[in-house]
């Protein structure tokens, strides 16, 4: 009895007729379908981050609250000369043009106008369903397709390193925001302006660091005397010893408190 002969699945459908071997000619690029699912960034990732750390509703957004930290971490990114991107300041000034109508009074003559918020919210909750979407296809297993398993002996007495969640750049600015609003409250008047050294402060961290041996909380590290400019000197040597690789700046779960800790090479050493 002769095999039966598998056949083959058509690639589609054109005019009715089943195409089943694909075009010569036809020349697709190697990344046709690849889909970036990298981390969103922007206003609108901001204004939706937020709206969750507060635990505010989305619906009834309370624009005056919401307008008021959002300014304060674009002042902040401003002051420490960060790349400010020119859709922050879009979303800013349209933030302030809503908050500016729903301060105007409503005259009974005129029909009734829409919610001033609206278009924000549709905005945001279409933002939300784009990111949750894109976190659902990232959750999609890749093992024995992109990734595959090693099998390596591994000692019995090897304890693997605990995973933290990773620090985003909008929880260290928000910390760092709290720290500067403590130094203004506390700041002195000086009439001689005192000079302060990245590196000095660099040097500090590690010492304080390498004496108490373990991680300490962000803002252990700031002296509030100091004013603004002294904090914003710390949070320099800060960010310089993350590039150099000395110091990790990490959350013991999302959304918590921020801590440094020595590289675990500079603790062994």
């Amino acid at each position: 009895m002769s095999e039966a002969l598998q056949q083959k699945l058509p690639l589609a459908f054109l005019h009715g007729e089943a195409v089943i071997d694909k075009p010569e000619d036809l020349y697709i690029p190697p990344d046709a379908l690849e889909v970036i699912l990298d981390t969103f960034e922007g206003p609108l990732d901001l204004l939706l981050y937020l709206i969750k750390k507060h635990k505010l509703d989305i619906l009834e957004l309370p624009i005056l609250k919401i307008t008021e930290q959002y300014v304060s971490y674009v002042e902040l990114m401003k002051e420490l000369k960060l790349e400010l991107a020119a859709e922050y300041l879009v979303m800013a000034a349209l933030l302030a043009q809503i908050k500016s109508r729903m301060l105007l009074p409503v005259h009974e003559e005129l029909p009734e106008e829409e919610d001033p918020r609206a278009e924000l919210v549709r905005r945001l909750q279409e933002y939300e369903q784009f990111r949750r979407a894109a976190e659902l296809l990232d959750e999609i297993p890749r093992l024995e397709r992109d990734i595959f398993v090693a099998h390596a002996l591994i000692d019995s007495s090897y304890e693997p390193d605990l995973l933290l969640p990773d620090t985003s750049l909008k929880e260290l600015l928000l910390a760092l925001s709290d720290v500067m609003a403590r130094a203004k409250v506390l700041e002195h008047h000086h009439v001689s302006k005192e000079a302060l050294s990245t590196r000095s402060r660099m040097s500090f961290i590690l010492d304080k660091l390498s004496e108490s041996n373990s991680s300490l909380p962000f803002s252990d590290f700031f002296t509030l005397a100091e004013g603004r400019s002294g904090v914003v000197v710390t949070f320099i040597a800060m960010l310089e010893l993350v590039k150099e690789a000395l110091i990790d700046i990490l959350q013991v779960e999302a959304g918590g408190q921020v801590y440094l800790s020595l590289k675990h090479s500079e603790l062994s050493t």
